[in-house]
């Protein structure tokens, strides 16, 4: 990599920050749930509202990269996921706020989504892409590890400072993402013109009729249906299981910041290793790590190993995304804003998923265990998907 594209990466990787966002949908669902009073079921409706939009401006967006450019798209992305930040700083905290605001939040997030793995493409060319989309995933994690965090601090010390309790996350997260805004908008990034007649919708949709992509785009639905369905649901796991008192029911809280962690501790270590290591050996390991964790999820009642199990299944689940994003990519190199499209598409697994475990939660005789099926079966999924990945 020369020294003009590690400037401009900078930038980048703070735009991942800020498309780490999106996950705050787990921490803002839990602390909802308390404040509104929902039930499982409705707190599964929450996800649902940010990752929906995901499957309707997907392939739109692919399309809007090739009239505008990647770049311009990312900025539009940015400037949508700063008014969702905003919405319930200034329109206080209803529920109905909330909606929009998530809502907002996800189609800022398909916008950005979309077009900011194809942005790096363009500054990296397709040596250690999948690497670079990783350390890019390390980023966003950063941002997802650390909205818990800051939210729990904004429920205790923050109440007295600012008087915005957990909405404070709203607040420092919009600081970042205006900062990340300025910095691209700044940045000079050369874009090759898009050849030829531009897709059509009917035309994007078409790839899924390719093997690889259509494998990858359910791959994609399973990773992000497992990540949010941990991160929503994983506070409630504990307390199913561990019987705890009032008292320490806060502490549980943090359980999502511990997925986070080995999430982002897989991302760092993952685009390391993916440079030394075959990319299949290392998915193997990874998936094994996934499953071992949904056995401890499902069936164990003591707090380490449920702690132990958490910290497997971020680890694991850390670097799927980027092997099936970028193996989809560099399989159609020529389509590459169409596919990036259909991709991210797959994050609707993060509405599917949690509304699902929402209601399979919501069954007496199954419980928590009930939704650790939902993730299970999509564990199961990429087991399938190993054979589609090259042994080098």
């Amino acid at each position: 990599m020369n020294k003009t594209s590690k400037i401009v990466l900078i930038p980048l990787m703070l735009c991942f920050f800020s498309m780490g966002f999106v996950d705050l949908v787990g921490t803002a669902a839990d602390s909802m749930q308390t404040e509104f009073q929902l039930t499982n079921s409705e707190k599964g409706v929450l996800p649902m509202l940010v990752f929906l939009w995901f499957f309707i401006f997907s392939v739109p967006t692919g399309m809007l990269m090739n009239k505008i450019g990647r770049k311009k798209t990312v900025m539009l992305s940015l400037l949508v996921t700063l008014l969702a930040l905003l919405l319930p700083l200034i329109g206080g905290s209803t529920l109905w706020v909330m909606y929009i605001a998530l809502s907002l939040l996800g189609i800022g997030n398909a916008l950005m989504q979309t077009s900011l793995n194809p942005l790096v493409s363009t500054v990296m060319g397709s040596d250690n892409l999948a690497s670079t989309l990783t350390f890019g995933q390390f980023i966003k994690a950063i941002a997802s590890f650390s909205a818990p965090l800051i939210a729990a601090w904004g429920a205790t010390s923050a109440t007295n400072i600012l008087g915005l309790g957990w909405h404070v996350l709203f607040a420092i997260f919009l600081a970042i993402g205006i900062l990340a805004t300025a910095l691209l908008g700044i940045t000079h990034i050369e874009e090759e013109p898009i050849e030829g007649k531009p897709s059509s919708f009917a035309d994007c949709l078409k790839l899924l009729g390719v093997p690889i992509v259509l494998l990858s785009f359910i791959g994609i639905v399973c990773h992000v249906g497992i990540d949010v369905g941990v991160n929503a649901h994983a506070p409630n796991i504990l307390l199913e299981r561990l019987g705890v008192g009032e008292q320490t029911t806060t502490d549980f809280k943090y359980a999502t910041s511990i997925y986070f962690a080995f999430r982002t501790l897989g991302c760092l270590s993952g685009s390391i290793i993916m440079r030394q290591m075959s990319i299949k050996k290392f998915f193997i390991v990874s998936v094994v790590m996934m499953a071992l964790a949904m056995v401890g999820l499902a069936v164990a009642t003591n707090e380490w190993l449920l702690w132990a199990s958490l910290a497997l299944v971020g680890f694991g689940n850390s670097n799927i995304f980027s092997i099936c994003f970028a193996t989809a990519l560099t399989s159609m190199p020529q389509k590459q804003n169409e596919v990036s499209g259909l991709m991210i598409m797959g994050l609707i697994g993060g509405a599917i998923f949690p509304l699902i475990m929402g209601f399979m939660s919501d069954i007496e005789s199954l419980g928590q265990a009930g939704a650790v099926i939902v993730m299970a079966i999509g564990v199961c999924y990429l087991f399938t998907y190993i054979k589609q990945l090259k042994t080098k």
